[in-house]
């Protein structure tokens, strides 16, 4: 199967042994789960689970162009958020990025994230022909 690596200094740098996203077959890509580091610094930007939603959607933007996706070619995410009584603030700032048809998702309450974060999305999107 044809595999391709996306690396992008737009989104944080992966922190372990993954790739920050992998092109399958040329035709779907899939995202390493993204928090809201800052790429420019490495931290982990400072705010309620609305900013932290706001940079882990602009990192996922940067890995998916980087791979020859978009957020509107985006199929499935997964949010996992730290406290399910921020669902609504989440969905607030989610559904500036994610328009109709928006993509299927998966939202499920974890006990902990990377750095204890609020929230991290992965997505899996189409990569757009040329």
């Amino acid at each position: 199967m044809e595999r391709k690596a996306i690396a992008t200094q737009k989104a944080p740098a992966a922190i372990g042994p993954y790739s920050q996203g992998i092109v399958a077959r040329g035709e779907l890509l899939f995202t390493a789960g993204q928090i809201a580091f800052d790429p420019a610094t490495g931290e982990l930007v400072k705010g309620d689970v609305k900013a932290q939603t706001r940079q882990a959607i602009e990192n996922l933007r940067a890995i998916l162009e980087a791979g020859g996706a978009s957020l509107q070619t985006v199929v499935k995410t997964t949010v996992f958020l730290k406290d399910m009584g921020e669902f609504s603030m989440m969905n607030e700032v989610y559904g500036e990025f994610f328009t109709a048809p928006a993509p299927a998702r998966s939202t499920v309450e974890v006990a902990r994230l990377p750095r204890d974060a609020r929230v991290e999305i992965e997505a899996i999107a189409v990569v757009e022909r040329e």
